[in-house]
């Protein structure tokens, strides 16, 4: 089994798998053995999986400890967040040496919080929505990248103060996971890109980790990578990059015409990013590819009903990974989302293309830019389509009513290809603990009857500006509609996912506790300030 792409699965796990496991370990020791200290890199060759606990400590009888350790806050800031030997926080990648978590029907799926789901695509459908509700930005989540980009543009507005800083990418539209970096670009007049300017006055201000700053200047986009200092948010600053602006407008639109969209774009952006398939650089592909692949997935899908909010989230994606991961033509197919959408021959693509660009294998005509292939640097998109046809025949595997005999009834199903490590979970309570949110409750004058908490403060981001620059906020107390929970029709989540920006005073508004100073007239200017600065696009 490849570690990259899956683990055992529970009813897996027995004597048979135990023998089996011990087998391959002895014969890895085999190879690995140095009989005659003939070639001592043997000794240090790197281990053949990389462990999930952020120590990375082997026990030889449980495999790698996957709980918090007593030297993991060790940082100088004081907020509990020392720097980690692993990258990636999310990574399952030799979760095989875990089989604790596997065996266990609750370990590593912490959206999990009913005791049994119904069987087949139905529960399947259930637990997407739960996953969707755990994973979805918090108001704590929101803020702390909010003071991340005010630190930066701070920055930026001393050395450039007409310079104008936005966001873009998955931090505007809302589809972004806890781990997930900051996409900005800067926009100014230069004559040559001001890269090690601003990556020189970063440095000073001391604001990033040691040794995270980087300027990629020979990039086809240049751009400035760091790693926040405080929070570990990672930040993208490129410049002058005015589509990323209109990319995420357009994804907005997308999301509101299609209200399945953000449940299956959140579960597909856990699954690659815990396989390390979430980048170019690493084998996988861009998060706008993948969004852009869910639109056309929709798009084109054959049931009339497939993007109404009645649609069966667990059929949707299941479909997803037999498209993506079986019968997809990667060789001769490129996709195209304007216009509604099309399947179109690469050779009619390459016509539109200049500087002699040829169409690359995961071909994604650019929506804004039909020169412009979005997929043209995915050269891992082989590794992706292998890992969506390994969920295929997991996840179909799973619901298939003949085979529910084999399983528990209270396994995850969706916990088979997707796991949420302590590692995340940890860093979520620690951001909830570090930047606390006040929510304004049902009772109060300013929310709606629904007393949301989260899942809704980020995904109207957008939609809230426009509608405030335009006057039209109303306050709505209509009480929120409860849908049956039989796998045909979206539950409250998914009517917290995609309310339209009418209705914006029916998500909770949120702000820093810290800023509370007298009762309700300082409320109300506070109020009135976060919508002023979401009007300027500022947050």
């Amino acid at each position: 089994m490849d570690p990259t792409i899956g683990w055992y699965q529970p009813e897996q796990i027995g004597r048979a798998q135990k023998l089996w496991s011990q087998i391959w370990e002895a014969q890895l020791g085999m190879e690995n053995m140095n009989l005659n200290n003939s070639n001592p890199n043997l000794e240090n060759k790197a281990p053949e999986y990389i462990s999930l606990s952020v120590t990375n400590n082997f026990d030889q009888k449980l495999g790698p400890v996957n709980k918090p350790q007593n030297n993991v806050i060790h940082s100088n800031n004081g907020l509990g967040l020392g720097k980690r030997k692993r990258e990636n926080k999310a990574s399952t990648y030799g979760l095989n040496q875990n089989v604790q978590f596997l065996s266990d029907n609750s370990g590593l799926a912490p959206w999990r919080n009913r005791d049994q789901y119904t069987p087949g695509v139905i529960g399947l459908h259930e637990e997407i929505e739960d996953f969707y509700k755990y994973m979805s930005p918090r108001p704590e989540e929101h803020q702390m990248r909010n003071e991340v980009v005010q630190r930066i543009r701070s920055i930026i507005s001393d050395i450039w103060p007409s310079a104008k800083v936005e966001i873009f990418g998955s931090f505007r539209t809302g589809l972004y996971l806890p781990t997930s970096d900051i996409d900005l670009v800067v926009i100014g007049n230069w004559e040559k890109l001001p890269l090690w300017t601003l990556e020189k006055a970063i440095q000073r201000q001391r604001i990033a980790m040691p040794d995270t700053i980087k300027v990629l200047d020979k990039a086809s986009v240049p751009i400035i990578k760091l790693t926040d200092k405080e929070t570990e948010v990672k930040v993208d600053i490129s410049f002058n990059m005015s589509n990323g602006v209109k990319s995420a407008e357009l994804i907005t639109k997308f999301i509101k015409i299609y209200p399945s969209l953000p449940f299956l774009v959140l579960v597909l952006k856990q699954f690659l990013l815990q396989r390390d398939l979430n980048e170019v650089f690493t084998g996988g592909i861009s998060s706008y590819s993948l969004i852009l692949l869910t639109v056309s997935f929709l798009q084109l899908h054959p049931r009339y009903n497939a993007s109404q909010p009645s649609s069966n989230l667990g059929v949707l994606l299941i479909e997803f990974f037999e498209l993506y991961g079986r019968h997809f033509n990667y060789l001769k197919t490129g996709i195209r989302v304007r216009d509604g959408g099309a399947y179109i021959a690469k050779e009619e693509v390459q016509k539109d293309m200049t500087d002699g660009y040829r169409p690359s294998l995961l071909c994604i005509e650019d929506p804004l830019n039909p020169s412009n292939d979005i997929g043209r640097s995915s050269y891992g998109a082989l590794n992706v389509k292998q890992a969506f046809e390994y969920a295929y025949l997991v996840l179909s595997h799973a619901v298939n009513s003949q085979n529910q005999a084999f399983f528990s009834k209270n396994n995850s199903v969706i916990g088979r290809i997707v796991r949420v490590t302590d590692e995340v979970v940890q860093y979520r309570r620690w951001m909830q603990k570090s930047f606390p949110v006040l929510t304004v409750s049902a009772a109060s004058p300013l929310a709606g009857s629904s007393g949301r908490t989260y899942a809704s403060v980020a995904n109207t981001l957008s939609q809230s500006s426009q509608h405030i620059a335009n006057g039209n906020v109303k306050l709505d107390n209509r009480p929120q509609e409860e849908s049956e929970s039989d796998g045909s029709c979206r539950s409250s989540t998914s009517s917290i996912a995609n309310s339209s920006s009418s209705s914006i005073a029916s998500d909770t508004v949120s702000f820093p506790a810290a800023s509370l100073r007298s009762p309700l007239r300082s409320l109300l200017s506070r109020c009135h300030s976060v919508f002023f600065w979401q009007r300027k696009g500022n947050i």
